[in-house]
């Protein structure tokens, strides 16, 4: 596995190194002892895939409050998305910057997300399938997001969304529009 560090602090692209032959490839897509190589503590405590439908599905932004904060690691197992991270952790020099990367199923790449993330992402192809391995199972009464078209946050998706949960379109504004930066995401 390859780590490559993100601009925000943390957060990192990490690359599968494939072992291919005429049957097709294996790469491991999570290793403990090489995330703590890298000095990134990452235990799985649940795994989960979301499948969607059709192009231009958009999920998120979310994230849990402590103490079931969760740091993920995200990858793309059919189709192609463009996935998102927010920077909410209170003190970071980081916080409130945004990152948005590409991750297909052919470049086996994945993105770690430290707890303190909001994450979300907007698929690009139809028939998507993602694969979720997170420290912290899911909590519903910790969970929590921002909105995706938030003004404050500003990011560039690749495209418009035809596809948002009602969930997602109620999620509040932060900022001067609406709540404040979440002081306890981290």
């Amino acid at each position: 596995m390859i780590f490559h560090p993100t601009r925000l602090a943390g957060a990192f692209v990490v690359e599968t190194e494939r072992a291919e032959d005429d049957r097709g490839y294996f790469a491991r897509t999570f290793c403990e002892l090489e995330f703590g190589g890298q000095g990134i503590p990452f235990r799985v405590a649940q795994s989960g895939v979301a499948f969607n439908r059709l192009a231009g599905t958009l999920r998120g932004l979310h994230y849990q409050l402590p103490p079931h904060a969760e740091a993920k690691l995200v990858v793309c197992l059919r189709g192609h998305v463009f996935d998102v991270i927010v920077d909410l952790r209170p003190g970071s020099a980081t916080r409130r910057g945004w990152l948005g990367i590409e991750l297909h199923e052919a470049d086996g790449r994945a993105l770690f997300v430290p707890q303190g993330f909001a994450h979300g992402y907007i698929t690009l192809t139809d028939q998507t399938i993602l694969q979720y391995h997170l420290s912290a199972a899911f909590h519903p009464p910790s969970a929590r997001g921002l909105r995706w078209d938030d003004p404050a946050i500003a990011i560039e998706w690749p495209r418009v969304p035809a596809v948002v949960s009602e969930r997602d379109r109620s999620l509040p504004l932060i900022g001067p529009a609406g709540m404040d930066w979440p002081a306890d995401a981290d």
